[in-house]
Order: C-alpha cells, then sequence, then structure tokens
C-alpha cells in the first residue's frame, strides 16, 4: 500500500485535514478548544478532535504516512511537541515535518517564489512575516486575532498590531529584502482576511497594496498538502527551515 500523505492544521478555532485521494476535512474547535493562541493545550482533547475529523473520511487514512503539520512562526520546542504527540497519536506517521502557517499559506496560494511579506490574521494570533523563495527569514507573532473582537478589540487595534510587527521587521531585518517584499503588496491570510473592513485598514495604514488570499482560511492547509506530496515523492529533498531569528510579539 502506498504511504498516505496528509496535512493537518489544528487552529484555535477550526481544525482541517487534507489526505491525499481523500480531500479535505474540518471542522470547529467550540468554545473549548484544546488549541489555544495556537498552541495545544490540552493533548487529549486534540487527540479527540483530530479523530473526529480522521473518522469522517469514507476509507481510513493509513498507519505510517508522511504528515506535514502547520505550527505558528517562533513556536517553542515544547509547543511543537505537543502537536506531535496528536499527530503521532491518531495517525501514527512514519514522519512529521513542520511547517510555519505562513509558509504553508504562501504555498497554497502560489506565491511563494521571490520575496513577499505575509500577514495572518488567525482567530487567536497574529503572525507577520518575510519569506524569501518559501522560506521564513524574519517574523513576528502576538496574541491577538479575530476572536478578540468580540471580548472588546477593534478592527483599528488588529491593524495597528501589524503595523506594529511589521516596524519591527524594519528596525531589525534586512530592510533590502523588506522592501522587495512590501513593493509586491501584502498578501493576507487567515479568519482577518475574511473579516469587514480589516484588508482596508491595514492597506491604508501601510500605504501598501493587500492582496486577500483565495481561500484564505485553507490556504495554508493546501499549501501543506502540497508540501506533502512533495515530501512523499522525494524524502530526502524537503526539509523543515531554519528558525527565524526573532521574537514573539508582546
Amino acid at each position: 500500500m502506498t504511504p498516505a500523505a496528509v496535512a493537518v492544521d489544528l487552529g484555535s478555532c477550526t481544525a482541517g485535514v487534507w489526505a491525499a485521494q481523500r480531500g479535505t476535512v474540518s471542522g470547529a474547535c467550540g468554545d473549548r478548544s484544546p488549541v489555544r493562541r495556537g498552541r495545544v493545550v490540552d493533548v487529549d482533547g486534540a487527540v479527540a478532535l483530530l479523530e473526529r475529523l480522521v473518522r469522517q473520511y469514507p476509507q481510513a487514512v493509513p498507519a505510517g504516512g508522511v504528515v506535514v503539520a502547520c505550527r505558528p512562526v517562533l513556536a517553542s520546542g515544547a509547543e511543537q511537541e505537543a502537536t506531535r504527540r496528536v499527530l503521532d497519536e491518531v495517525l501514527a506517521p512514519s514522519r512529521v515535518l513542520f511547517v510555519e502557517t505562513v509558509r504553508a499559506a504562501a504555498i497554497g496560494s502560489g506565491a511563494a517564489a521571490g520575496s513577499l511579506l505575509v500577514v495572518d490574521v488567525g482567530a487567536g494570533l497574529t503572525e507577520v512575516a518575510l519569506l524569501r523563495d518559501g522560506r521564513v527569514v524574519a517574523a513576528r507573532r502576538s496574541d491577538l486575532g479575530t476572536r478578540d473582537l468580540a471580548r472588546g478589540a477593534t478592527v483599528e487595534l488588529i491593524s495597528d498590531n501589524v503595523v506594529r510587527h511589521l516596524d519591527d521587521l524594519r528596525a531589525g531585518g534586512d530592510r533590502a529584502e523588506l522592501r522587495r517584499a512590501m513593493a509586491r503588496g501584502v498578501l493576507l491570510v487567515g479568519d482577518g482576511a475574511l473579516h469587514p473592513g480589516l484588508a482596508t485598514a491595514v492597506s491604508s495604514e501601510l500605504r501598501l497594496r493587500v492582496h486577500r488570499a483565495a481561500g484564505p482560511r485553507t490556504a495554508a492547509l493546501n499549501g501543506a498538502g502540497l508540501a506533502a506530496m512533495s515530501l512523499l515523492r522525494h524524502p530526502a529533498g524537503t526539509r523543515e527551515g531554519p528558525a527565524p531569528k526573532d521574537r514573539a510579539g508582546a
């Protein structure tokens, strides 16, 4: 039997799985999500969530496949290990590759080549990253997302947060690379790309073009799926990129 190629995106609001020849299944995490601010905080709950998703396939996903899992930028080793435990328990893969969500979204949007600025506003996190040919070279992240709009946050606050992260990248990174990326505009992905007014606010504050990804909620999972297929075909040719030398935002 051919090993399965699987992609997993465990978000704070929605979780999704893509499997070769089976397609995509997804589901809401609920108010008591086992994933909060991009971190698995309840391994058993995350196992149950992933099992529910995988059981939606008419044919079981065989063990021993390759899995590409999305992770936030600047994820710690402990955060990544918690996700790995969930994947091992449910999918029993032969190999797991972690890829930053922003990188996967760029791949899934067909925009990974060259210099690229990606803004991912999810339910619980905001991530701003500079990519070069599909590799994250600098990034910022903060615990602010669209779910916070129901708790008193505003679109302007989220937009200001994006600007602050970009200012940090300007101060601490490769300015020439950043200028090349900014000339292309910003790729906006995640829940925030669908929120009325956010793209306009970000574009106005940054004075840059903002491009919404096609299918902004699924771009990362689609990109992770492409990476999983590549990993299956060329197991020695797909590597995790080096962690960017940056920090999470306060």
